[in-house]
């Protein structure tokens, strides 16, 4: 069985876009990311920066997509992220309301980058856990600036896009994914804010796993995958959370690798063939699989072409990212 999970940058600029943009069948990216999908060739993908809609019509379209190129997945879920979503405060505190920077996680519109399940398994959707509403400041150990004001504490969801806990359906039973896309570490000031809550939101699978949230920690076999935002070694975040995640023993890091072949920038120490993403400052390992301890890890990689590969083209077009996968053998 194999597992991926894939920052598509399947987002647009406003609602019902990405649909549209699907719909005409002509759009550079989509169909570049069309083909990076049936590459992967993935049994379970989760997608990131993918735009949400209420009917999942823009999912669906790229469901019909590629089941018409050959590769079909009947099983689709996602729920509505936090992306967009405003609550009513000023929460970048510049006097203006209603603003990007207002929602719960940033974004111009509700849905926007929000995350979805393709599945050639059955997804069981009525048993799955959404995480997405447990507030940052009930998080044990939170790193939230102390000069919080009151009003946001009591109102700041942990999860800028999600957190998901949903099992599929295979022969030798359930497999339970822990689902997630973090915030950049950036885009804040001196106060680290980006920087804090995306530490927490990494942080808060330890602490399921641990037994430490007011929620029951996952049963054997599962799998946490997703965007974290975050390098355990290079890049702007608080790297102890997933430093922390990756030793974890009740988990198994691959370590998948690519051939994109493109050294480390001078300022950069961690292994460059573990990058997942490409920013004009340097590769960064951003997008996690990572298997509980019982899972039998067969195979692993991250889709990076080298350079002189026609398929290093198509990729650029779809996405700065390159899809993560791990193969698996069920206990």
């Amino acid at each position: 069985m194999r597992i991926a999970t894939w920052n598509a940058d399947l987002s647009r600029e406003g609602p019902g876009l990405l649909a549209r943009d699907i719909a005409r069948g002509d759009d550079p990216q989509v169909q570049a990311a069309l083909v990076v999908i049936a590459a992967v060739d993935a049994d379970i993908l989760l997608l990131t920066s993918v735009d949400y809609d209420h009917g999942l019509v823009a999912l669906q379209l790229l469901q019909a997509e590629l089941t018409k190129a050959g590769h079909p997945y009947p099983h689709l879920f996602a729920l509505r992220p936090n992306t967009g979503w405003q609550i009513g405060l000023d929460l970048d505190q510049d006097g203006r309301l209603g603003e990007p920077e207002d929602a719960i996680g940033w974004g111009r519109f509700a849905g926007e980058a929000g995350m979805a399940l393709l599945s050639r398994l059955p997804i069981e959707a009525a048993m799955a856990q959404d995480y997405s509403s447990f507030l940052w400041a009930d998080l044990p150990g939170h790193l939230m600036p102390p000069d919080t004001p009151e009003a946001t504490r009591q109102a700041l969801r942990l999860s800028t896009t999600g957190h998901w806990q949903v099992a599929v359906t295979t022969p030798q039973g359930p497999l339970t994914l822990l689902a997630f896309h973090a915030t950049p570490p950036v885009f804040d000031g001196a106060e680290d804010f980006n920087g804090r809550r995306n530490h927490d939101e990494t942080r808060f699978w330890q602490l399921l796993l641990q037994g430490a949230l007011p929620f029951s920690p996952p049963v054997d076999p599962f799998v946490i995958l997703g965007d974290a935002n975050l390098d355990p070694e290079d890049g702007d975040g608080r790297t102890a959370a997933i430093r922390s995640l990756l030793a974890d023993p009740a988990l198994q890091d691959p370590r998948p690798r690519g051939t994109h072949n493109r050294p480390n920038e001078p300022h950069q120490f961690g292994d460059p063939a573990l990058d997942t993403a490409l920013y004009d400052f340097g590769g960064l390992r951003v997008d996690y699989v990572l298997p509980s301890a019982d899972l039998t890890v067969t195979a692993a990689g991250t889709l990076w072409p080298p350079p002189e590969d026609p398929f290093a083209a198509t990729l650029q077009r779809a996405s700065r990212h390159a899809p993560v996968w791990v193969d698996l053998t069920l206990p």
